[in-house]
């Protein structure tokens, strides 16, 4: 099939990779390189660096509502265009170039977490499953007829970078299915009720109340890693938490039971990945060989 692809992220890098095996990609769209890193030099995406890699011609406007714009992506005569992650609002004629319409990969079991952080929000709230739905893109956020969808658990100490990668990989063989039974698809309308809308991760939501029960500071630290990472101080440092399980015992809310259990409002939880300030992610054992934390410490958060 001739295929528009349409995405940004290293979530969406697999699914480009899928369809250029399986399909004739006449032209990919990303969000434009911006400044990154220390120099803070333009940076592309990393959907802008696969593609030019495979060869493909790469665009990456600011806008998608010009005449000219829209011209220009009619005129690549596509079949479809698939997004995933992509970044920038479709437009209707931009959504009606297509012969056969605009398919979006989203992370989530519509209608249950629509929008922009469907991923974090399902393990922040404590979601046993979730999954990959293909949707037929609409003018409303996330509101399209689903075409397929598939669930999977979410694991106790999985993390967003486990489930994105999870996700990402179900993403791409979930729509080379749906392309290849495109014309056999019946397209199932969402429901009205459990519709949530994941709103984009605040960094004010990174901090840790200690006073909180350890299953909500389990979700918050497995839920923001590796980004944004939820923090605390200890000893008096921003350490990000990034791997936690479950443990037994009890404290005052922020003591440091043991190695690097802490205590919270009602139980507690064992951090078994930290990153200290301009140091890499160390796993429990080494993080406290170079930052011996005394008896009697605490973590705390301003």
């Amino acid at each position: 099939m001739r295929l528009i692809f349409m995405g940004s992220p290293d979530f969406s890098v697999p699914v480009l990779e899928a369809l250029h095996a399986h399909h004739e990609v006449v032209c990919v769209y990303c969000q434009p390189p911006r400044p990154a890193g220390r120099g803070k030099k333009d940076r592309p995406t990393p959907v802008q660096t696969r593609a030019e890699e495979l060869g493909l011609p790469v665009r990456h406007p600011t806008s998608l509502r010009t005449p000219e714009a829209q011209a220009e992506f009619a005129a690549l005569g596509a079949e479809a265009a698939v997004v995933v992650a992509y970044g920038l609002i479709l437009p209707q004629p931009i959504l009606d170039a297509p012969e056969r319409g605009c398919l979006n990969i989203h992370a989530s079991l519509l209608p249950r977490w629509r929008g922009a952080a469907p991923i974090h929000r399902a393990i922040l709230a404590g979601d046993a499953e979730t999954g990959i739905c293909i949707m037929q893109m609409e003018a409303g956020l996330d509101t399209g007829p689903v075409l397929m969808c598939e669930k999977t658990h979410i694991g106790p100490e999985e993390t967003v970078q486990d489930l994105h990668d999870r996700l990402s990989d179900m993403g791409a063989r979930l729509i080379l299915g749906a392309l290849g039974a495109l014309d056999d698809l019946v397209p199932r309308p969402q429901p009205d009720a459990g519709v949530t809308y994941a709103e984009k991760i605040a960094k004010a939501e990174a901090g840790i109340d200690w006073t909180r029960p350890a299953a909500e500071i389990d979700r918050q630290i497995r839920g923001l890693s590796p980004f944004p990472g939820a923090w605390t101080l200890l000893n008096g440092e921003r350490v990000k938490l990034l791997r936690c399980r479950l443990a037994e015992g009890q404290g005052a809310p922020g003591a440091v039971l043991d190695g690097l259990t802490i205590a919270c409002g009602t139980g507690a939880v064992e951090i078994t990945l930290a990153q200290r300030e301009g140091k890499r992610p160390m796993e429990q054992e080494e993080f406290l060989r170079g930052f011996p934390l005394p008896e009697g410490s605490r973590a705390h958060t301003p």
